[in-house]
């Protein structure tokens, strides 16, 4: 845990994941600001796009902050890798697919490089082609998932079991049990991502929120097994459309179609549940208010810190009898 810290320059082992098109400036910054390391989300966005919410981050925030590039989503991989050397962004956080291809040209520029992985073999793979942290996700995460759906609770200990380098647990983490459960478990720190939407920073629409904090433990929808290209959404009337479609004989290309990120960003910017989806992990279940991003990583630290205590109390008492 303090060597993450120290290496990502960060006060809490807590890093934001990715949002795709609907990233911002605001809540990337406020993260950063918060003492975790904020996160770009790159998605199917151009370079002009990102370098335009890149300089907006720089004017709210002189923390650090990374930028996140989805490989086989983003048409221009190789030009936002370049746009983040230009920018001298100290963290590039890859994600689904292959990233062995541009670490190397990462590190000639002193950047440091998060891998995402959801199995013990991606681990080994990106690890030995000289990934610095490993961010271990299972499939309560929202938004796009490993068809392999391996939860959060086995995979982390295996990874970390096989692996020399910091891995950072993702999916289904929320609050301060959580963050504790993970650092048991072996990781370094944590990643989250819905739980962030439903912050006062986050430039989402008032709807997503609510539906964030009315969410039950059974509120999201994963869609994509008969494609092969799983997804974890809130379930909404879009959602539940969607589903029904799969049902029926969806083809990959009407999928992709209609989970794009046009219909991402009309559910979580503009509110319209009736022709756009909200990503959500299963960590939904558990939001119940709307806090600064501050008080959150704040209550998260100290709530990890009183759970942990708490165990080591208890696993005491029972040794001694």
């Amino acid at each position: 845990m303090i060597y993450v810290c120290e290496e990502l320059q960060i006060v809490y082992p807590i890093i934001q994941g990715g949002m795709g098109n609907i990233s911002n400036a605001q809540l990337t910054a406020a993260v950063s600001e918060a003492g975790g390391l904020g996160t770009i989300g790159c998605g199917t966005m151009s370079p002009d796009e990102v370098e335009k919410i890149i300089v907006e981050t720089k004017k709210l925030t002189n923390k650090k902050f990374a930028i996140n590039i989805a490989i086989s989503i983003s048409p221009y991989a190789l030009d936002l890798i370049n746009l983040a050397i230009k920018h001298n962004i100290s963290v590039v956080s890859l994600s689904a697919g292959n990233p062995v291809p541009y670490i190397a040209l990462l590190h000639e520029h002193g950047v440091k490089v998060i891998a995402l992985v959801a199995s013990v073999k991606h681990a080994l793979k990106a690890e030995a082609a000289g990934a610095d942290i490993l961010v271990a996700e299972g499939f309560e995460a929202a938004g796009i998932n490993s068809n392999l759906e391996l939860t959060t609770f086995t995979l982390i200990p295996q990874i970390v079991r096989n692996v020399k380098v910091p891995v950072i647990a993702a999916g289904g983490i929320g609050d301060g049990k959580g963050l504790a459960a993970a650092l048991m478990l072996g990781a370094s720190g944590v990643q989250i991502g819905t739980r962030l939407i439903a912050t006062k920073e986050a430039p989402f629409h008032d709807t997503y929120k609510q539906n964030l904090v009315a969410a039950s433990d059974t509120a999201t929808l994963l869609l994509g097994r008969s494609v092969g290209r799983l997804r974890r959404i809130l379930k909404t009337p879009y959602a539940m459309k969607l589903n029904d479609l799969e049902k029926s004989g969806m083809t990959l290309e009407q999928y992709d179609e209609m989970t794009s990120e046009i219909q991402h960003v009309k559910g979580a910017i503009e509110g319209d549940m009736e022709n756009g989806f909200i990503n959500s992990g299963q960590i939904a279940g558990l939001i119940e208010n709307i806090p600064t991003v501050k008080d959150l990583l704040e209550g998260m630290m100290k709530e990890a810190e009183n759970r942990m205590n708490k165990s080591i109390g208890e696993f005491n008492k029972i040794l001694k009898n």
